[in-house]
């Protein structure tokens, strides 16, 4: 492989963009930067009633936000269609492919005929070789590939090896409709062959077509790409991926607060090794991703791993980052409580391991204060904390923790028993950051004020 590799993605826009289609545009994405190449994206718009704009734009969003950016316009194949159905007309003039005039009644006559006989429905080649001046009137036909009808066909796929069909099990397929529009069967072809695709890596669900495609290439006498059919995502339990397994949308996964690094590292690790490496960056991603690592057997979904991963992004993630998406999530608050949260960042990250745990543990830097209630003899301890920490002017963690823990000594109650007092009074919360982080993130003047509250 080289620079001259081509990979591309081509989604259908009837919905939001799945999981595993994310994974085969990131495995496709990889190849093309691994070796210097290009990644094109293709929209397979052609069902017309089902295809949206909202769902290009959430296919579009989608892989910008798993960082998957694609080179040169994407290409929407409506936009070729009549060029589609022209390419079949050449096949006709040059005898690879023919009219049908079979009508509904004589083509369920033939699936009748074959399950009776034990064989799969297949199409009976009835006007393969018929004189067209025999078509009955009021009857549109379609247009046929002619398969060849011995032989074998033989893909040496990248990831599989090598697999075999005999031709006589695969029929003349349709190449266009009796209403003039391409089947996806041409329209992939035409469309990989102007685009220079050179390598598609797909779910093996495709497998069947590909031997379809592969005799469409050869009645045009076009280059065929190397083919890799990677085996579909299963769910934790090991059956296939389905929705009863949790959000299958990639949009899905941002709204429970995973972050696209860790969504990635996660997809790469379903399907593709590196030894025993397990958090992989984008970088050594693209180093390291060949189709040989790329694994024959289905791989499991496993969301507590997931989230393990997430934690290690979240820890190691820019601050400023993660304060913008917490905004998001949580709505715009007041430029008080984002510098708490800028403050407090460092200690909340390291107790989260998705977003939506961050925007909780922050939630005591953001959501209005409420005094508790405290008794007479709390109140005294509280009273004598408060003014230790008044008599403090340096308001580091570092010094907070030293006067702190000599004060404890000094009357004789243990810390923790007063960092308890503090997480109650400040937070309101049994669990919270350390409360030299709180007192450090609400600063020394709300810190006073909030003790004060409960105290009078």
């Amino acid at each position: 492989m080289d620079s001259n590799i081509v990979t591309r993605f081509a989604p259908s826009p009837t919905g939001f963009l799945h999981i595993g289609g994310a994974r085969t545009a990131l495995f496709n994405w990889l190849l093309a930067r691994h070796f210097g190449g290009k990644f094109l994206l293709r929209i397979e718009d052609t069902d017309r009633e089902r295809s949206t704009r909202k769902a290009v734009d959430a296919i579009l969003d989608g892989l910008l936000w798993l960082g998957i950016n694609w080179d040169d316009e994407p290409i929407f194949q409506s936009s070729r269609l009549n060029y589609h159905a022209e390419l079949a007309e050449k096949l006709v003039k040059e005898g690879k492919a023919y009219r049908c005039y079979c009508t509904p009644d004589e083509l369920e006559a033939m699936r009748e005929e074959a399950k009776n006989r034990g064989l799969s429905p297949k199409y009976n080649g009835m006007w393969r070789d018929r004189d067209p001046r025999d078509a009955p009137s009021g009857v549109k036909p379609v247009i046929r590939l002619k398969a060849p009808l011995e032989g074998e066909t033989t893909l040496r796929d990248i990831v599989q090896g090598e697999i075999t069909v005999s031709n006589d099990q695969l029929d003349d397929m349709i190449l266009v409709r009796s209403d003039g529009t391409p089947t996806f069967m041409l329209s992939v072809v035409a469309d990989d062959h102007d685009m220079g695709v050179t390598h598609v890596i797909r779910g093996d669900d495709h497998l069947t077509n590909t031997f379809r495609h592969m005799q469409i290439f050869n009645a045009f006498g076009w280059n065929i790409p190397q083919y890799g059919h990677i085996p579909l995502i299963h769910g934790p339990d090991g059956a296939k991926l389905s929705k009863r397994h949790g959000a299958l949308g990639i949009n899905a996964y941002r709204d429970m607060g995973y972050l696209p690094e860790a969504v990635c590292n996660c997809l790469l690790r379903l399907g593709w090794s590196h030894g025993n490496d397990e958090i992989i960056s984008r970088d050594q991603a693209v180093e390291w991703f060949t189709a040989d690592n790329l694994g024959k057997s289905a791989s499991r979904l496993d969301f507590s791993k997931l989230a393990n991963l997430n934690g290690h992004y979240m820890r190691i993630a820019d601050n400023d980052r993660l304060l913008e998406e917490l905004l998001r999530i949580i709505g715009d608050v007041s430029e008080e409580r984002q510098r708490r949260l800028m403050i407090g960042m460092n200690g909340l990250k390291q107790r989260a391991k998705t977003m939506l745990e961050l925007r909780d543990i922050a939630s005591i830097y953001v959501d209005d204060f409420i005094p508790i209630r405290i008794d007479a003899d709390s109140r005294e301890i509280l009273h004598k904390i408060f003014l230790k920490l008044e008599s403090i002017q340096d308001w580091s963690e570092e010094n907070l923790d030293k006067k702190l823990r000599e004060f404890s000594a000094e009357i004789g109650i243990s810390f923790g028993k007063i960092a308890q007092y503090l997480r109650n009074v400040l937070a309101g919360k049994k669990i919270t950051p350390s409360i030299f982080e709180m007192l450090v993130a609400f600063g020394k003047n709300e810190s006073m004020s909030r003790i004060k509250a409960v105290l009078w």
